[in-house]
């Protein structure tokens, strides 16, 4: 809901700064969010492990270069597109999650696909009313996609090793050095414009990347990963209807009945019958599961994930305890 109602924000602050520096700065504030929460919880002695480690430094690191270009790629494709066009593209992630776990060995089962048809379906009821096209702001979205589909796969393995908080804070620090690095070399810019940009800064900052990323990568320790992809397309419905509370974009029939298909594809994906886990110790640990659900924890561990009707399911092995856990 936070990602999708950003969308606004994302486009009323371009009004005064350039997409580049609303990135930057939107970071900033998100890692100032998480901050604060990181050296209670080290304060509190409830971390363990070094504050910054060099495995934590390179998953945070190279998650912020995917986000850092996903994020300009979308900031800038909303200059050339509508709110709902840009919702709609975004979300051919869904369908991009499973396709790049195949090329990564990993298997999901007929529901998670039956799921991303009908999501992708609901998708284009939604937001396509004349016939799609694809436009120079619509190509920017979609190579946008393709990056939050590697996203949430590197999130969704790297959230079971490390802490989640950390990963998020450094991937935002990171986000926020690239992005303003390039809008000092090509955007022009001075205070009075960012001072009237603020009140959309605050928003897609502290709320958007402060606390969204932080919620996708707590919830992505045990989430699956083609699963979160289905449950994340709803942004694309709250951004059609931000869009028409807002901007005054109106939804028609149609693209109530595609958010009702987006409904049904998030249930479809989560409550489709399994294929019966093998009880741990009877297989080898090394083997995956069939779905991205089989991430590996630490050495040794696999999470297995069970169905559930809630959106976070919970490990079923009872000594692949997640490292500080954050609730």
């Amino acid at each position: 809901m936070i990602w999708g109602s950003a969308f606004v924000a994302q486009r009323l602050g371009m009004d005064s700064i350039g997409p580049l520096l609303f990135s930057g700065l939107r970071f900033i504030l998100g890692a100032l969010v998480v901050l604060p929460f990181l050296l209670y919880r080290r304060h509190a002695g409830k971390v363990s492990t070094p504050f910054l480690d060099q495995s934590l430094l390179r998953g945070g690191f190279l998650l912020g270069l995917i986000v850092t270009a996903g994020i300009n790629l979308q900031q800038a494709g909303l200059l050339f597109t509508s709110v709902s066009h840009a919702g709609f593209i975004t979300g051919m992630y869904v369908l991009m999650v499973p396709l790049l776990g195949l090329l990564i060995g990993l298997r999901t089962n007929t529901g998670t696909w039956l799921g991303v048809v009908l999501a992708m379906c609901g998708l284009y009821l939604l937001t396509v009313e004349d016939g799609f096209r694809i436009a120079g702001g619509d190509w920017l979205q979609l190579a946008s996609a393709l990056c939050w589909a590697v996203q949430v796969l590197v999130m969704g393995y790297l959230a079971k090793k490390h802490d989640p908080l950390r990963l998020a804070f450094i991937q935002f620090v990171t986000c926020a050095v690239f992005s303003l690095l390039a809008a000092l070399l090509l955007e022009p810019f001075s205070l009075p414009h960012i001072v009237q940009a603020a009140p959309a800064l605050l928003y897609a900052g502290i709320l958007s990347i402060g606390i969204a990323f932080s919620l996708q990568a707590i919830a992505l320790q045990r989430a699956r990963p083609a699963h979160a992809a289905i449950i994340l397309s709803l942004e694309g419905v709250f951004a059609a209807i931000a869009a028409a509370l807002f901007l005054g974009e109106t939804l028609s029939v149609q693209g109530y009945f595609g958010a009702a298909l987006m409904l049904g594809a998030m249930l479809l994906a989560q409550l489709w019958p399994q294929q019966p886990q093998p009880a741990p110790g009877t297989e080898p640990l090394h083997c995956l599961s069939t779905g991205p659900a089989a991430l590996p924890v630490s050495d040794g561990q696999t999470v297995v994930m069970d169905v559930a009707t809630a959106p976070v399911p919970a490990a079923a092995s009872a000594d692949a305890l997640p490292p500080d856990s954050d609730g």
